[in-house]
């Protein structure tokens, strides 16, 4: 995600390995895409893309996002033999973790009766 205007936090993406500029906007754009969906709480962490220089590797592309959602940790691994089918994947794993952290955080919010010496009900 980018900064904005209010200094809200950032998603920061490093890299590692013989990695392309062109990769890493794609992963730039997949994350985005995630994290910029409306309803979602400030997002704030890091996702790091590593490209193995080793010949013999099957999947040279791992990424791995470790992401603040509120008050949520989203812990995120993908890897795959290309850029691309890496940052699908990303992107698919991080929109279903996401939805879960949201659904638990929603749900916890509202669930739950607050006890006499909290505000809740006296009975």
């Amino acid at each position: 995600m980018t900064v904005s205007s209010t200094g809200a936090p950032v998603v920061r993406i490093r890299s590692t390995g013989d990695v392309d500029g062109e990769a890493l906007a794609y992963v730039r754009e997949k994350v985005d895409a995630v994290l910029g969906r409306a309803g979602l709480p400030v997002a704030d962490g890091d996702v790091r893309i590593i490209r193995s220089t080793a010949h013999h590797v099957r999947q040279p592309w791992t990424a791995s996002a470790e992401i603040r959602l509120g008050g949520e940790l989203v812990v995120v691994h993908a890897q795959e033999a290309s850029a691309c089918e890496m940052a699908d994947r990303l992107q698919d794993r991080l929109r279903a973790r996401t939805d879960r952290a949201a659904h638990r955080w929603d749900a916890a919010r509202r669930s739950a009766t607050p006890p006499p010496w909290r505000g809740g009900p006296r009975g």
